[in-house]
């Protein structure tokens, strides 16, 4: 048996997500479908560093899988996406030691979150980046970064709907960056919460459209507490751009 690490790229808007669920379109299943297909109908099962949900896309998700087949690994690419629909790729595939796994040996993560600043509507950004047509200071969101930095419990940041107890995360870095009419959030960190970046962008939104101060958001991570925060910014915006390995 072999065991595949692979960096897959994908198109969140028509999937429901990464992980398989009922009468679903997920990327794991049709990445398990394509696998199953290439070995003969015999099920073959992948690993992913993480969740994304519904619409949500992916640059850089890492996943691996098991196989018997004696496939040289540079084949294994072009047999894959000889398969993969439109909106599933796989970048690259090497062979790992049998006890890598793409979720319990990830270090940390890079999310990016793409905002369009336009009060025109461009129907070609509508399902990859979020229409914010209103005043924003981004100024002040940079200055409320530093708040966000370094370890903390990130109960107000995450989803009511959050399975993990332990909240406590590190953010090694937040860098806002403009481009023409694109802003871009980048964060990275050891790991993220259900909707964590999703709550933070929604959160740093309201204080570059001036309904909090960036002061504020040491009380927002005391209190622990969901509805501290600001809204949960739209799906579509973010990108799970990069997982880190030792």
């Amino acid at each position: 048996m072999h065991r595949y690490k692979c960096i897959i790229s994908y198109d969140g808007s028509d999937f429901s997500g990464y992980q398989i669920q009922p009468n679903k379109r997920t990327v794991q299943l049709v990445l398990e479908n394509v696998l199953t297909k290439i070995h003969k109908g015999n099920v073959v099962k992948v690993a992913a560093s993480g969740r994304t949900d519904a619409g949500v896309h992916a640059k850089g998700q890492v996943i691996h899988f098991d196989s018997p087949l004696q496939i040289p690994v540079n084949r294994w690419e072009a047999a894959l996406n000889s398969l993969l629909p439109e909106d599933l790729a796989v970048l690259s595939v090497e062979k790992v030691h049998d006890s890598f796994h793409a979720r319990f040996d990830a270090v940390g993560k890079e999310y990016r979150y793409v905002l369009q600043l336009s009060t025109k509507r461009d129907p070609f950004q509508r399902k990859y980046a979020y229409q914010y047509p209103y005043k924003l200071n981004v100024d002040a969101m940079r200055e409320a970064v530093p708040y966000l930095l370094g370890t903390h419990d990130f109960t107000s940041f995450c989803s009511a709907k959050t399975e993990v107890e332990d909240k406590t995360r590190t953010i090694e870095s937040i860098e806002i960056t403009v481009d023409q009419d694109m802003l871009i959030l980048h964060f990275v960190g050891n790991g993220f919460l259900y909707n964590m970046v999703r709550i933070l962008v929604g959160t740093l939104l309201e204080v570059g459209s001036g309904d909090r101060k960036p002061s504020d958001l040491p009380q927002v991570l005391e209190a622990r507490d969901r509805k501290f925060a600001g809204k949960t910014a739209p799906a579509h915006g973010l990108y799970l751009w990069k997982v880190f390995y030792k």
